[in-house]
């Protein structure tokens, strides 16, 4: 049987993946990729249909490239077959894994569990869910979560994203959140937990959570008060925090937040590809802005502040510094 062959658009943003999530890139490297990005539509389109279907899991390509060579080219066929659900693409991989000798990108890889979540959202989804002890949960665009739920325990795995969670009465077993960096407990009834790169955002709305990091120390937080779960220490945030809740109502309500964060906020809305150069990513915003049109947000930011905001199709948006004008 003939081997399906790919576009070479799609070939190169396989490659780009790769090299990006290497650990080894430079702002050189930044820049080449922004040339391609920008040089033909196809490119972005390819990239950004890479991304939809990997859900930003790089280290899956890498793993094949680094670990199993004599198969990439046909993980690289199924990264992008247009049918298929998330779960049949998964065990195709696990399929090449074993044919591969020993490859294993099960349930207990970072990228299985996320594509295997008991509950997930899509890009610009937001969805409520009622757990099966009555509580409520809210889960942000691309966000996954696991359930733990027994005679002993309720145990919410935050596996991608962001939720709030109302948490209903249940002496004999306190609800947790767990997150990469630690869990929360339920001293009350309603909380915020968003998953970022580093670190874990716990904001509480209503009574209080004990935060708990995975070497043990703790933080009681109480009602209108956030913090940050890191690896090694708790950060107390205190107040203002509040209105990152309100994407329950499609806004992201800003305070005093860096253009990066922001930015970060709204590529779950974004079906394109949006990158930020360097030296625009620490600028402060203030500001609502709307998740379900992150187009409108883009343009926000750009007649608030010293940016430009360039689309070169639906699929790429590049974010960067405003020239002077010469006199």
């Amino acid at each position: 049987m003939s081997q399906r062959h790919l576009e070479p658009s799609a070939e190169a943003a396989i490659d780009w993946m790769v090299r990006l999530s290497s650990g080894n890139t430079d702002a050189q490297v930044h820049s080449e990729f922004s040339q391609w990005l920008g040089s033909d539509p196809a490119h972005a389109q390819a990239w950004a249909r890479l991304q939809e279907r990997l859900g930003g899991a790089c280290q899956t390509v890498r793993n094949f490239e680094r670990r199993a060579p004599s198969q990439a080219g046909e993980a690289r066929q199924l990264l992008l077959q247009t049918h298929g659900s998330r779960r049949e693409l998964l065990r195709a991989f696990v399929g090449i894994g074993v044919l591969g000798g020993g490859l294993w990108l099960g349930a207990r890889s970072e990228v299985g569990q996320e594509l295997l979540a008991d509950l997930r959202t899509a890009k610009g989804e937001r969805r409520d869910f009622t757990l099966a002890d009555g509580s409520r949960l809210s889960l942000n665009a691309g966000s996954a979560v696991d359930l733990q739920f027994d005679g002993q325990q309720r145990l919410v795995i935050l596996r991608r994203g962001e939720l709030i969670i109302q948490v209903a009465a249940d002496p004999l077993r306190p609800l947790r959140v767990r997150s990469a960096q630690g869990e929360m407990r339920a001293l009350g009834t309603r909380f915020l937990v968003s998953q970022q790169a580093q670190a874990t955002r716990l904001v509480v709305l209503e009574h209080s959570v004990r935060a708990r990091l995975f070497n043990g120390s703790e933080l009681d937080v109480q009602e209108g008060q956030a913090a940050l779960l890191g690896g090694e220490r708790i950060e107390a945030l205190g107040n203002g925090e509040r209105q990152r809740a309100d994407w329950l109502s499609g806004r992201l309500n800003v305070l005093d937040d860096s253009l990066e964060s922001v930015v970060e906020s709204l590529r779950p809305y974004y079906r394109g590809f949006v990158r930020v150069e360097p030296e625009v990513r620490g600028l402060r915003v203030q500001g609502v802005f709307p998740l379900d049109e992150p187009q409108r947000a883009f343009a926000a930011l750009a007649e608030t502040l010293p940016l430009t905001v360039d689309h070169y199709s639906p699929w790429l948006t590049l974010i960067g510094a405003k020239t002077p004008v010469q006199k």
